[in-house]
């Protein structure tokens, strides 16, 4: 065994001294083929010489990686673990030709376990918080809503709520206090509005559920039937929409409007769930019309719209990398009450349109918006995220309206939907960086001034982010435009500078080395060195290659839908990252055929000279190729601009090579998804890491203060509220029946060919979970 393990580890080690990495494994590799000569020929230096591996492994480790533990332990423990056969009595016995000493009478063994001991400790006591000791926040109170009436708790999308029944002294207390089955498979990412006694998720399948706040009893439920072409997202729904009409309107006077995966706006009845008879035709209305041929699985919204100045704002999601002039990324204004497109803003036209002439179309292959977006009445607004336009990896045909719009923040009219500023975040966007998360809006006095000002804080896939004036669109923090990598692919360009907002704190950590590369063995973790050699990567925006580009942040970001949450009694913001690296590589047309395999994210993007694979960089283990952390969460004061705290977040328990599952409790900094909630008691909630686990951190400090187990990984933003029956404030989180993404973000066909389209996609469904204090703890 120590022959053919040394013998990998000598060619591997080869190859990688010739791409100019490190000689570790070459050295390796020939001193076990050694050890396992003299084993074979029963000679004791075999052994001594595999103990000589094992100390000199031990200083190489502690050299290259410090007292990181997760990153010591694929480097040592397996040469530990194997070297334990050496020191069975029977072993020792037959190399040294005699009886041999106890083990526990040798020096040898007590210096050995002193050293483990020593590292132990230190890895052990390695502090977790990577940021330097912070200042004090001071916290002021704020007047409690009475409602959750928007998907990210208001307009301003803050995800605060101002609440404080529950609080660092209480919350080890918390426990279920109802739970709601959903009886519907797919995705469920939805968080539940809650207006005064009820509640109204989304679940897969765009099926409206209204509940109890209290108990969480159904008292209506609503299927719109969805025409469902299994391609895609199309389960996930992120929340609905609620709108109080005037009071002279005589029916649906409160009305929720859902957006579906089949791309119709539907209204109904907040108090029955039944349609709304004036809104469009049978309570709905198409959102095909003006998009042209659309293929199935091209089109479709999963975020609710947001309402604007009386004006219901979305966009939709458009399919990833399959070819050019996909439907248009065009953003709508409806009225809530009859249904009638009030505006469109088209990037291909200059100024928004309130009607399409008859045969004319949206300009198609424009950058869509899929995520949600944020509104502020006083001045007008609406603010939109944008993606970069189709396909993602390749932009050589992309157009100059493209080009202006594409992954920014732009600001609207809401009443008009006319143009008012843009924001860039990235320049002719080839990495799929879209601007996923919603913009926050927060009003502040910076440190050292008195006067408030209405910011908005964009955060990004790339891990930036911008701080920006909202009635402007200009900077509040510096923004630098740096050099960044150039391309090499025929036929493309890139920007020759990038913005980075080196006046906030960045979540994309340092660019990758040599170094950092993991995987559960030496022979993955040398195999993952090999694959960072031999790729292109130059640091942030290294570009797309024919070779092959490692690309870091990948394209889950950075930060993504779950976006950032404002503690308003503070003005400290809490982000959440994911620190994910990419494999990227681009295809000439002719070297693609059928059977190409273009990974999961990748597409034809037909139309274009190249096909791309994207995929997660992984070791051939499928474990990460970059050592933990993968997700972090920290926390940022608005006033200084200063990064508080910062903490890997979520255990290695559910988490293992090839499917399996570690099992240890151990933390790690795991992916997630969704997104945080603070409240006024000083407590940030989170449920969307991959170990099942739903956690209340202080905000102060990131001290994890109480956790629950919950049936599957969540994939939702939790939202907190106080019920008016009980007078309890409930936590409420939205967890799946599966925690299988949906098979792709590519609308991909051909991928499709085989699957049993009338199956169904879960069983039995998700679960809506609501947390509360016990009785004696809510006086």
């Amino acid at each position: 065994m120590l022959f053919v393990i040394g013998a990998v580890l000598l060619l591997g080690g080869g190859r990688l001294v010739t791409l100019g990495g490190s000689c570790y494994y070459l050295v390796a590799g020939a001193t076990l083929i050694a050890s396992a000569v003299g084993l074979w020929r029963a000679k004791a230096w075999g052994a001594y010489l595999y103990g000589v591996l094992i100390l000199a492994t031990i200083v190489w480790a502690l050299a290259e990686a410090g007292l990181n533990g997760w990153a010591l332990a694929p480097r040592i423990l397996p040469f530990l673990v194997l070297g334990l056969f050496l020191l069975r009595p029977k072993t020792r016995r037959a190399l040294l030709d005699r009886e041999p000493r106890p083990l526990r009478s040798l020096s040898v063994t007590w210096s050995a376990l002193l050293l483990l001991i020593v590292i132990g400790v230190g890895v052990t006591l390695r502090p977790a918080n990577t940021s330097q000791p912070f200042p004090a926040v001071r916290r002021f109170p704020v007047a409690a809503d009475s409602d959750w009436q928007h998907w990210g708790g208001s307009t301003a999308g803050r995800r605060f709520a101002a609440f404080d029944q529950i609080h660092p002294g209480n919350v080890s207390k918390l426990a279920v206090a109802w739970t709601y089955r959903t009886g519907v498979g797919g995705a469920f990412k939805a968080t539940p509005l809650q207006i005064r006694d009820t509640l109204y998720v989304c679940l897969a399948g765009n099926i409206i559920a209204a509940l109890d706040s209290a108990t969480g009893t159904e008292r209506w439920r609503f299927d719109p039937k969805l025409n469902d072409s299994k391609v895609g997202f199309t389960t996930t729904c992120r929340g609905v929409t609620y709108y109080r009409a005037p009071d002279n309107l005589a029916e649906c006077g409160e009305r929720i409007l859902t957006a579906t995966t089949d791309a119709r706006l539907i209204a109904v009845d907040a108090a029955t769930g039944e349609r709304c008879p004036d809104f469009g035709t049978n309570g709905e209305v198409s959102l095909l019309t003006g998009m042209g041929a659309v293929k199935p699985g091209f089109y479709y919204v999963t975020s609710p719209p947001t309402m604007a100045s009386g004006v219901a704002v979305l966009g939709g999601w458009v399919a990833d990398n399959v070819e050019v002039q996909e439907p248009s990324g065009v953003i709508r204004g409806f009225d809530p009450i009859s249904g009638r497109m009030l505006w469109a803003w088209d990037i291909g036209r200059t100024e928004a349109v309130t009607e399409l002439k008859p045969g004319e179309t949206f300009t198609r292959g424009t950058p869509n918006a899929w995520s949600v977006f944020s509104a502020d009445d006083e001045l007008g607004l609406v603010y939109i995220p944008t993606g970069n336009a189709t396909p993602d990896y390749y932009g050589g045909h992309r157009s100059p309206e493209s080009e202006r719009f594409a992954s920014s923040v732009v600001a609207l009219d809401a009443k008009s939907g006319a143009l008012r500023w843009s924001f860039q975040t990235t320049h002719h966007d080839i990495w799929d960086y879209d601007v996923p998360s919603q913009p926050v809006l927060v009003d502040f006095v910076p440190d050292g001034q008195s006067e408030k000002v209405r910011a908005l804080v964009a955060p990004t896939k790339r891990g930036e982010l911008f701080l920006l004036d909202r009635v402007t669109g200009q900077p509040l923090a510096e923004v630098e435009e740096r050099p960044v990598p150039q391309t090499d692919v025929p036929h493309e360009w890139t920007a020759k500078t990038q913005p980075f907002s080196v006046g906030m704190p960045g979540f994309n950590r340092e660019p990758l080395t040599e170094a950092q590369m993991w995987g559960i063995t030496p022979i993955d973790q040398m195999l993952c060195r090999i694959q960072f050699r031999r790729l292109r990567y130059e640091g942030p925006m290294t570009p797309p290659s024919l070779g092959g580009s490692i690309q870091f942040p990948g394209f889950a970001g950075g930060m993504n839908w779950g976006s950032v949450a404002v503690d308003e009694g503070s003005s400290v913001i809490v982000v959440n990252a994911l620190q994910f690296a990419n494999h990227v590589q681009l295809f000439p047309r002719a070297e693609v055929d059928k059977n190409t395999v273009l990974g999961f994210g990748g597409g034809r993007q037909l139309g274009t000279p190249y096909a791309a694979y994207t995929a997660p960089f992984l070791s051939p283990l499928f474990a990460p190729c970059q050592q933990p952390p993968y997700g972090e969460i920290a926390a940022v004061d608005l006033r200084t601009r200063a990064l508080l705290w910062r903490r890997p977040l979520g255990s290695a328990n559910e988490l293992g090579p090839l499917g399996l599952k570690f099992r240890l409790p151990l933390p790690m900094g795991v992916p997630f998804s969704g997104g945080t909630v603070v409240t006024q008691g000083g407590l940030i909630f989170m449920g969307g890491t991959m170990d099942r686990r739903f956690r209340a951190l202080d905000v102060a400090t990131g001290e994890i203060l109480w956790s629950d187990v919950l049936p599957n990984n969540a994939q939702a933003t939790p939202m907190s509220y106080m019920s008016p029956q009980t007078h309890k404030q409930y936590v409420v989180i939205a967890v799946p029946a599966t925690d299988t993404p949906e098979d792709s973000h590519v609308a991909e066909p051909e991928a499709q060919q085989g699957a049993d389209k009338s199956a169904p996609i879960a069983n039995a469904g998700g679960w809506l979970i609501a947390y509360a204090l016990p009785e004696a703890d809510t006086r």
